[in-house]
């Protein structure tokens, strides 16, 4: 089912980059609202989106516009991002060492 890839793309990405739907609303400069993004995120449901604002949810999930065009099973369009890596960043957690 294309509309689960695009909540499971949407869920997903959320949690690699470990942005609340608030920054991504932040980040898609607003076109997309953060209870939007929270709906499309949550399990049991199916999400969709027009063609118009699939520019922004990429913007908000920092993927190439053409990976959620093919996950909400819209039209791909020239995206000169689509050849960017869209790995999670990795964060360094320091150990901290106990005194004895």
């Amino acid at each position: 089912m294309v509309r689960k890839d695009l909540q499971d793309l949407v869920r997903r990405r959320l949690w690699e980059l470990a942005r609340t739907p608030d920054d991504a609303a932040r980040l898609s400069q607003w076109v997309i609202p953060p209870e939007t993004l929270k709906r499309m995120a949550r399990t049991g449901g199916v999400s969709f989106i027009s063609e118009g604002l699939a520019e922004f949810l990429a913007r908000a999930l920092d993927v190439p516009e053409n990976r959620v065009r093919r996950a909400a099973g819209l039209p791909l369009v020239h995206d000169a991002r689509e050849s960017a890596t869209t790995r999670p960043h990795l964060r360094l957690v320091p150990r901290i060492e106990e005194e004895a």
